[in-house]
């Protein structure tokens, strides 16, 4: 009787974004966001989609944001990003964009500027000097206006531009995962968590 080899792998997952603006774009856009998902077994589909603000991640007009990265990405997964902002919780968030519409929705909180600032080794290298901050995404203020009076009261070149702030971090070396290793950055911790989960589909091959 023939012996039947049944081998099983780690299905490579396109993972297509839609995302809430230019910050977000250029920070999946980079090579380390598109090595570390490699690492895990994802592709990032091009394009991603850049909603050009959250006031576009509703319920109505959603919809054609997914279509779009259907259309032009062919993924097998789709994640929404964006920033919590003014809302009062994660869970507003994703009610207002519909949680039906995405295999998963990522809120930084307050804005995708947590992330770096939660990122000890960036934000210090940035600054040059020692910086740590023990809760990043508890600022009372947004982060980005943070990063403006941490940098004016310390007589410091300021962030610039949202973007090429975080074109800055990028280039500077930021780091998801480390990010994701403060215990008060628990929305990079969430990102990270879901990728994994999708990262985990296996292919059969008899």
């Amino acid at each position: 009787m023939a012996i039947e080899f049944i081998e099983r792998r780690l299905a490579l997952v396109n993972l297509g974004l839609v995302v809430e603006g230019d910050s977000e774009k250029s920070f999946i856009e980079s090579k380390y966001f598109n090595d570390f998902a490699a690492s895990l077994n994802i592709h990032i589909c091009s394009p991603v989609i850049n909603a050009k603000g959250g006031g576009n991640l509703i319920s109505r007009n959603i919809d054609e944001h997914i279509r779009n990265c259907r259309k032009f990405t062919k993924p097998d997964r789709i994640f929404v990003l964006t920033d919590l902002e003014h809302e009062p919780c994660i869970e507003a968030v994703k009610q207002r964009i519909g949680i039906e519409n995405a295999d998963a929705i990522i809120v930084s909180r307050k804005a995708i500027e947590a992330w770096f600032i939660a990122d000890y080794v960036v934000m210090s290298k940035w600054l040059k000097e020692d910086f740590y901050h023990e809760n990043p995404e508890i600022i009372e203020e947004k982060p980005y206006e943070f990063l403006k009076s941490y940098t004016t009261a310390k007589n410091k070149r300021g962030p610039g531009s949202h973007v090429l702030f975080a074109k800055k971090m990028i280039t500077l070396g930021f780091s998801l995962e480390r990010a994701a290793q403060h215990l008060q950055c628990t929305s990079a911790q969430y990102f990270i968590k879901k990728l994994r989960e999708i990262s985990q589909s296996e292919l059969t091959i008899q």
